[in-house]
């Protein structure tokens, strides 16, 4: 299933972690392990913030995949299922 995960980062932890690079760190931790079709960082409310799309087979998967950013930025992780334009085509019915 395609994943969309937001990652939103507190400013006094985020400026802590960009200083010693576990921000960088957690960052690539999880490009390697959930390896995304795409990322995308920003400013999300004055807040350090990403967004990557990602594949994952199993649910079980995000809790390796969340807890990085919990334990190591005290992350805000949200995780919504996506599809693609194609995905949404093929299941749409129309009823009448």
């Amino acid at each position: 299933m395609r994943l969309m995960m937001e990652v939103v980062i507190p400013v006094e932890k985020g400026n802590a972690a960009v200083s010693d690079g576990s921000l960088q760190k957690a960052f690539e931790d999880f490009e390697k392990e959930a390896k995304p079709e795409a990322a995308y960082f920003f400013v999300r409310e004055g807040k350090r913030a990403a967004l990557f799309i990602f594949e994952a087979k199993h649910q079980g998967e995000l809790v390796r995949l969340n807890e990085p950013f919990f334990i190591a930025l005290h992350a805000e992780v949200r995780v919504t299922p996506v599809l693609v334009a194609e995905e949404l085509q093929g299941n749409l019915q129309v009823k009448a």
